[in-house]
């Protein structure tokens, strides 16, 4: 929870004998001898006792908010805190929306797989490596298979030389108890 969301839903803190009602600290809850103070063009005016900084504030008629409170002098800024929170929230969504998380994508597969599904299994992998996904390709082993391990491996690496035109080996393939794994990623 955001501190603007905090000071929505009013959650109510008793911090040295006073109510912080979010994480940012205003007006009269900062309790510094001195801070530096930002105007709301966002100019440097100094550094200043508390009560001339509130004084400035309440002379441009906006919230006197501590901006950076660990810093030597804690850090104040003028500004609505209304606009404060909502900047701060779009702000966010917009990083938000910039990350991609790359999903690992995984595609079983049996040592005794024919070509047309190999060639299937490969066609979902190159879909998903055009979405910029990882994908883990798992050769599955069962029973008697499994005296047969080093003779499969030709599989993976088949469809390894296939996605080459479109993605890197980024884990060779290892054998891992039942299975022989092998990481694909997309090419840059």
């Amino acid at each position: 929870m955001d501190a603007c969301a905090a000071s929505i839903f009013s959650l109510l803190v008793t911090r040295r004998g006073y109510k912080a009602i979010s994480e940012n600290l205003i007006n009269g809850q900062i309790r510094e001898k001195e801070v530096r103070v930002t105007g709301v063009d966002g100019e440097s005016l100094g550094v200043m006792s508390i009560q001339e900084a509130q004084r400035l504030a309440d002379e441009a008629e906006v919230d006197l908010v501590l901006i950076a409170p660990t810093a030597k002098p804690p850090v104040c800024r003028l500004v609505d805190y209304g606009k404060y929170c909502y900047e701060q929230k779009r702000r966010e969504k917009e990083q938000k929306k910039k990350q991609h998380e790359v999903e690992i994508k995984e595609i079983r597969l049996s040592p005794n797989i024919d070509t047309n599904d190999l060639n299937t299994k490969v066609t979902a992998a190159r879909k998903f490596l055009a979405k910029g996904n990882r994908v883990k390709m798992t050769l599955r082993f069962r029973g008697r298979e499994m005296a047969h391990m080093a003779n499969s491996k030709h599989i993976l690496d088949d469809i390894a030389t296939e996605l080459a035109d479109v993605a890197t080996v980024e884990k060779a393939a290892k054998v891992e108890g039942r299975s022989m794994t092998m990481f694909l990623a997309a090419k840059k």
